[in-house]
């Protein structure tokens, strides 16, 4: 009989005897990797259909993590992407044991330089810098190397005069970088003030999950701030929450839906409408 919980295993191939069969015939080898269970409704979902969708359930709703080029495919015009910075990586500076053979392994495994790509390119033609943190490397934390580039994509929109978007996705600062890695919240917030003060429009989009450090600096200083539905988003996490107040969180805390009824976002968009809500946004303020 058929063994339903092979499915997910990673095998390059599943074997399917036919029910009901004792003759040894077997049907065709089937790929394994065609199916994805969708983690919040439990809904088994073709890969193909997944794909179509945008990387969203159809049952719930549930946006499922992409990496950052995924998510410029999807944004940026095809062909007018242009990358900055593309070959700055991270130094150990802190001498972290083990943090360089980490950093190695990680660039080998996700092809990324860093846990953010940042550059410039045209959304439905509309000009536009954008950053897209990647949660695949080192759970998108932010280092020197991320600071860096995010201040520089800033201060080069801000000078062209062009509006900037960051998709946001982290886990906060990086702990193997520490006091250095803290201080890439206040010089991004520092590069934000002035794009502000130059009259320059700055969206932040918050995908899951957006938290730590990140959420307590440029994240949240957006014009105009969306997030993906179901985005986790906060600070500190809902159990040292609990811990520290004694008391039960609201169901939902931290969770775009929520933030959005409290007045910390503008509005929740589904990622099949992300591009076309960037186009209104960026075409008001031409």
């Amino acid at each position: 009989m058929f063994e339903f919980n092979r499915i997910f295993k990673k095998n390059k191939y599943i074997e399917v005897k036919k029910l009901g069969n004792d003759d040894g015939d077997k049907k065709p080898n089937i790929p394994s990797g065609m199916w994805v269970k969708c983690k919040t409704c439990g809904e088994i979902l073709y890969k193909k259909d997944l794909e179509i969708s945008i990387m969203t359930c159809g049952n719930c709703r549930t946006h499922f993590r992409i990496g950052s080029r995924e998510r410029i495919e999807y944004t940026i015009d095809k062909g007018t992407f242009v990358e900055h910075d593309e070959f700055m990586i991270s130094e150990n500076p802190i001498d972290f044991e083990g943090y360089k053979d980490k950093l190695q392994g990680i660039r080998g495994k996700t092809l990324l330089n860093e846990a953010v790509i940042t550059g410039e390119g045209k959304i439905n033609g509309l000009d536009t810098l954008i950053a897209v943190m990647d949660s695949n490397f080192m759970m998108g934390s932010m280092g020197c190397v991320v600071g860096e580039k995010l201040t520089r994509v800033i201060e080069r929109a801000t000078e062209d005069r062009k509006p900037i978007i960051i998709f946001t996705a982290s886990g906060g600062a990086r702990m193997q970088e520490g006091i250095f890695s803290l201080m890439q919240m206040a010089k991004t917030s520092a590069a934000i003030a002035r794009h502000n003060d130059k009259g320059c429009l700055y969206i932040t989009v918050l995908t899951d999950p957006t938290t730590g450090g990140v959420t307590a600096s440029f994240a949240m200083l957006g014009d105009i701030i969306l997030a993906e539905p179901n985005a986790l988003i906060g600070f500190a996490g809902k159990r040292v929450i609990e811990q520290t107040l004694k008391q039960q969180l609201p169901e939902g805390f931290q969770r775009a839906e929520f933030l959005l009824e409290k007045g910390f976002i503008d509005e929740v968009v589904d990622r099949k409408d992300m591009k076309d809500t960037l186009t209104k946004i960026l075409k008001i303020h031409l």
